[in-house]
């Protein structure tokens, strides 16, 4: 049987997703979390969730909201608006929860759900990931992994720009 409807209800504001992380606690889970723009999704993007996915029972994941891609990748995008990409990440089955926080980075929203497991791709280290800090002093701890090389947003935009001039 397929779960139709409960894709859509993967989708939550930050209030329902306090809640929810109320309940799995109480059931003893372990919450990841991952934030990102995910503005075209690519390989490199399930890589990084399928991993993300390993170090905990539930996946949560922030996106950021129209407002702050424009902020931080420029007035071109988003090239996908906030609810069709939100929309995209809630039918992956290994993504158990998606909010979309409106900051310009998601600091608010990992020290109130205070995960278990902060999770980010990249070249980062520990010191420049937002909430890092806040995570590892409540217990938690803060896992980078690696980029899968040749896949990315703003390389797929670029490669589609130049085909088309």
């Amino acid at each position: 049987m397929r779960a139709v409807n409960a894709i859509q209800q993967k989708i939550v504001t930050l209030p329902a997703l306090l809640s929810l992380a109320a309940g799995w606690r109480m059931t003893g889970k372990q919450i990841a979390f991952t934030n990102g723009c995910f503005d075209i999704l690519h390989e490199g993007h399930i890589f990084s969730f399928s991993q993300a996915a390993k170090e905990a029972d539930i996946l949560v994941v922030g996106v950021n909201s129209d407002r702050s891609v424009k902020a931080l990748k420029g007035p071109d995008r988003p090239i996908n608006h906030e609810h069709s990409r939100s929309l995209l990440l809630a039918n992956l089955s290994l993504i158990d929860a998606v909010v979309v926080f409106d900051e310009d980075t998601p600091f608010n929203l990992i020290t109130s759900l205070m995960p278990d497991v902060l999770v980010k791709g990249g070249d980062y280290t520990i010191e420049q990931i937002v909430g890092s800090k806040e995570v590892i002093a409540n217990g938690g701890r803060v896992v980078i992994n690696p980029i899968v090389e040749g896949f990315s947003t703003s390389g797929l935009i670029q490669q589609i720009k130049s085909s088309y001039s």
